[in-house]
């Protein structure tokens, strides 16, 4: 699985940074950065999931 950002919606709260921070992180602009845009493991798949769930502004989506 793939994440994708839709930057134009993302406002860079940090929420998928909380749950997935291997995979997101903030830059020192406080813009988010994908460090891990692959998912090839159940366990970071499943923090995928959770952080495109939980995402307020939607702007996260998982892609094959």
């Amino acid at each position: 699985m793939e994440v994708k950002v839709d930057f134009d919606r993302c406002e860079a709260n940090g929420v998928c940074v909380g749950i997935a921070p291997d995979v997101f992180d903030l830059d020192d602009d406080d813009n988010l950065i994908v460090t891990q845009p692959v998912g090839d493991d159940a366990e970071t798949v499943a923090l995928m999931e959770e952080a495109v769930s939980q995402c307020p502004r939607a702007a996260l989506k998982l892609a094959r």
